[in-house]
């Protein structure tokens, strides 16, 4: 695996990597994965489907969201992701925290975590999963910080990780949508 290959591990902590082919026809799948599903993966889902929808690729790219604990289950994210969310224009009143399910994880075209202990805890990198900051033009390879112990600021400074990353990743999806063969 290597950049020049354009695929997605190792390798790939460069701005301008490139995303993993999709794997099956449908939409592209991408399932974003934290800790407990409460705050930075649901603020990645939230922020990810709208950029896809605003891009006009809601048809085109399937978003999902877990967390490697069960703790949540049910529930909505945390307060205060939801309150930064809403505060920035996204609605984040649909979400309700799932559990990471192994058997089905090769359903999906690419699995984003948001750290190296999410990481292990869904099997290690490989092709189609890595961290989500590896998408990153700023800090790629870099974790998105857990801001469920902190203040405020620490959830605004998610959002804006997120944000960020969230841009490169719509834009290669552009490019592995526009190229795809017609199904």
């Amino acid at each position: 695996m290597n950049e020049q290959q354009g695929t997605y591990g190792p390798a790939a902590r460069v701005v301008g990597m490139s995303l993993p082919p999709q794997r099956t026809d449908g939409p592209y799948r991408i399932h974003l994965v934290c800790l407990g599903n409460i705050c930075r993966s649901p603020t990645a889902h939230v922020v990810l489907e709208r950029r896809v929808a605003d891009a006009g690729l809601a048809d085109a790219v399937e978003v999902t969201s877990s967390g490697t604990g069960g703790w949540h289950v049910g529930n909505p994210m945390d307060e205060r992701a939801a309150a930064t969310l809403t505060a920035a224009g996204y609605d984040a009143t649909r979400h309700r925290a799932a559990q990471y399910d192994t058997a089905g994880a090769s359903s999906y075209d690419l699995v984003l975590v948001m750290d190296e202990s999410n990481l292990a805890d869904v099997g290690g990198r490989s092709e189609r999963v890595g961290l989500f900051r590896d998408l990153d033009p700023v800090e790629p390879g870099s974790a998105v910080p857990d801001p469920y112990y902190g203040g405020h600021d620490g959830f605004e400074e998610v959002l804006t990780m997120v944000e960020r990353t969230t841009d490169a990743i719509v834009a290669e999806l552009r490019r592995i949508v526009s190229t795809r063969a017609p199904g």
